[in-house]
């Protein structure tokens, strides 16, 4: 069994990046955890305290944080990290 960090991505209802984000995951075989920022408050602190900024989506692995980013930045993060599906 594999003990790699939850893969989470912080996103907000509506946001045209978050909304590609999320599908580029799902079409590549990621297995993450979508959190809305907006239902739960709590969430939204808490990607402010991982990220430094509010600004979504945030993508969380571990320790690793890619805040505020598009597809085109994804990609790199999760190669240079070795993040696979």
């Amino acid at each position: 069994m594999s003990q790699d960090p939850e893969l989470k991505v912080y996103v907000k209802p509506g946001c045209p990046w978050c909304i590609q984000v999320v599908s580029w995951l799902e079409r590549s075989g990621y297995h993450f955890r979508t959190l809305d920022v907006y239902a739960e408050p709590a969430l939204y602190e808490e990607m402010r305290r991982l990220s430094g900024q509010g600004k979504a989506p945030t993508v969380v692995h571990g320790d690793l944080v890619l805040a505020d980013c598009g597809v085109e930045e994804l990609v790199p993060f999760l190669k240079e990290h070795g993040i696979e599906p």
